[in-house]
């Protein structure tokens, strides 16, 4: 395998651990590999001056735009917080095109897909970007196809990724694409990380967002329904909570892009996520409480609609009382 030069784009702003995560992956895949520079990754900024992150770190660029002209074998565009809402960057997205003109592989971590879009290197395919901003992704770039629930994803040779930590399994991906999975295994146990997540965004992103008007019939719906978990919930007794008829209140849903039915069970799904991730409760108490009925149909919709285990889901976000008890 060829010696891969990689560029990361960081700008003011910038998520610190969107540029460290993919670059420490890099670096440690050196490592394993037998200490050879296999990748060596640089960093490129508008100019060579320091760059503030997000959290106050300064970083160093090692390149301009403008002296980078060299090819880069992967290019990715690191995110941040003001990216999504920022106007797009003329210089940058002329940089951007000739360098995914020029490399074998380019994309982004979390926001940084609002770059790319800005520089129409989303056009007529598939991203992801952080679940909280992918709606605003796919309306600020229409001819893309944003797939909010991926970890990360391959289009060709563009490759984007979740927000922040996905960098890193973004970056562990590409290893192992390139040298196998054992060697990405083993530079996932160095930086004490998975080498590849089970389930999608959906285990982090909520699956009811309050309405904007709390006097609307979806606000009673939703209000009811969260009070009402355990006990069969059918679109006519929906229909009466919203004071409206049943052929109204499917085209209410549709209006959100929903069903009832997928409406009622994403209010179960996140308060049996709220009660894995907060508590000791058996599983079955839980699947009773929520109307699922028993853990059986509790376990089928987690792995239908997160692609893990309730199980799964609990031992991977809840925090232990004991976790952190003081040495005696």
């Amino acid at each position: 395998m060829p010696d891969r030069r990689a560029a990361i784009v960081i700008h003011d702003g910038v998520q610190a651990l969107d540029v460290a995560g993919p670059g420490d992956v890099f670096a440690e895949a050196n490592g394993v590999l037998g200490g050879r520079a296999t990748y060596r990754t640089v960093l490129v900024a508008r100019t060579r001056e320091p760059v503030t992150a997000s959290n106050g770190m300064r970083l160093l660029p090692d390149h301009s735009l403008e002296d980078a002209q060299q090819p880069f074998s992967i290019v990715l565009v690191a995110g941040g917080p003001e990216l999504p809402a920022a106007p797009p960057d003329e210089e940058l997205s002329a940089w951007l095109r000739k360098a995914a003109a020029q490399a074998d592989l380019y994309g982004s971590v979390c926001t940084g897909a609002f770059a790319l879009g800005h520089a129409g290197l989303l056009d007529g395919r598939a991203a992801t970007t952080h679940w909280q901003i992918a709606q605003h992704l796919a309306a600020l770039f229409p001819q893309a196809r944003i797939d909010p629930d991926r970890i990360y994803l391959r289009d060709g040779r563009l490759i984007t990724s979740a927000g922040v930590t996905a960098g890193i399994d973004l970056a562990l991906a590409l290893v192992a694409q390139d040298h196998g999975a054992v060697i990405a295994q083993a530079v996932a146990k160095r930086l004490l990380v998975i080498a590849q997540r089970q389930g999608g965004q959906s285990q982090f992103s909520p699956f009811l967002a309050a309405p904007a008007d709390a006097g609307s019939p979806l606000a009673r719906v939703q209000q009811h329904v969260l009070e009402h978990l355990g006990e069969t919930l059918s679109v006519r007794q929906l229909a009466t909570v919203a004071q409206t008829s049943e052929r109204s209140l499917w085209r209410l849903f549709k209006d959100v892009g929903l069903t009832p039915h997928d409406f009622v069970e994403g209010a179960r799904v996140d308060a049996a996520r709220n009660l894995l991730e907060g508590s000791e409760t058996p599983l079955k108490v839980i699947a009773y409480d929520c109307g699922f009925g028993n853990p059986e149909r509790m376990r089928a919709v987690f792995c239908r609609r997160l692609g893990v285990s309730p199980a799964q889901y609990r031992d991977s976000f809840r925090m232990r009382s004991d976790t952190f008890r003081a040495a005696e």
